[in-house]
């Protein structure tokens, strides 16, 4: 079975480089890479399909790289990601499944990333903190999932194209959306907690709370028009928990509700403590699992403001950045 492997990047940059190796080193021979710049490279890279795109967001990229691809699977993949040498193997394997139409697989940030990347990266390791550690480190037995991001993301091509491609309208989200497509479509999705990448962050605080505020404000407008895998309580946290906070200056005066309003930043304070040792177990940093919680206390009220934001907006414009 080929894998059209699909990067789309608006420059060739210093990670694409980094990434060439371990795409050399991949178990699985049977592949093509093609990646989508925003205007040619002043010298051609050998073994690369190179498709200039001119100035287009990432989702319009992947939609043009599908189109070119010759391979039966559609391996995309982000320009600030590299691939374990089982990537492919891993998740070719479910294919064998017809009635399997996408694997999805966790990105794991490097060890090699400066330490605010790795704190970025770790905001997100554990449950506690609101996040989908499943997307971020191998987690149990490969099941059955509905949404995935692309920066780890395979499908079949010939029911990728069926679908439409992506919702080239939206980005971030145009990934949601396409999974929302394919489990409608009948199709499953699997998650492959083997099927590993390797993603470098953000570089620091400033760029994380603006990634987290785009997803954020996608999630919350899909939460209306998209319910059937944006409306779950896990994405609303954020939200809730900003408005308590607002409330709570408003509460503190009255005596019957300051046990209730001093319980929940008490229960806020271990659930941060709690994600903390859920971050240092996973990856034995302490400095790092210390350092999420500056991290994830802005990422939780600028989320919470961004999906009230979204929810509430009549439409939203797509964000070109490549950055996933």
């Amino acid at each position: 079975m080929k894998a059209s492997i699909i990067i789309p990047a608006p420059s060739i940059n210093a990670y694409i480089r980094e990434a060439l190796p371990h795409y050399a080193a991949l178990t699985h021979r049977d592949f093509e890479i093609l990646i989508l710049p925003d205007a040619p490279p002043a010298e051609p890279i050998p073994g690369v399909r190179l498709i200039p795109t001119g100035p287009v967001g990432p989702a319009k990229k992947r939609d043009m790289g599908a189109e070119s691809a010759s391979g039966q699977i559609l391996a995309f993949i982000d320009d600030d990601a590299y691939p374990a040498p089982e990537w492919l193997a891993r998740a070719l394997a479910h294919f064998g499944d017809p009635a399997i139409g996408a694997v999805g697989g966790p990105a794991v940030t490097p060890r090699s990333d400066a330490f605010w990347q790795r704190v970025s990266g770790a905001t997100f390791l554990s449950r506690l903190s609101g996040g989908f550690p499943e997307r971020y480190w191998p987690v149990g037995q490969p099941r059955d999932i509905d949404d995935w991001p692309t920066v780890n993301f395979l499908v079949r091509r010939d029911l990728f194209l069926k679908l439409g491609g992506f919702e080239t309208r939206h980005w971030p989200g145009e990934d949601t959306l396409l999974c929302l497509k394919i489990i409608e479509s009948g199709s499953r999705i699997v998650y492959e907690p083997r099927a590993l990448v390797w993603h470098h962050r953000r570089a620091d605080l400033r760029k994380h709370l603006l990634q987290v505020g785009n997803y954020g404000l996608h999630r919350g407008h899909f939460a209306r028009v998209y319910p059937r895998t944006s409306l779950r309580p896990l994405y609303l946290l954020p939200s809730l928990w900003l408005l308590f906070i607002g409330f709570s200056p408003l509460a503190w005066p009255i005596s019957a509700l300051r046990i209730p309003v001093a319980a929940g930043f008490a229960a806020y304070a271990l659930a941060l403590a709690a994600a903390s040792f859920d971050i240092w177990r996973r990856q034995r940093q302490f400095w790092v699992a210390v350092g999420a919680i500056l991290f994830i206390v802005p990422t939780h009220l600028v989320y919470g403001l961004a999906f009230l934001i979204g929810a509430l907006a009549k439409r939203i414009d797509t964000h070109r950045d490549n950055e996933g």
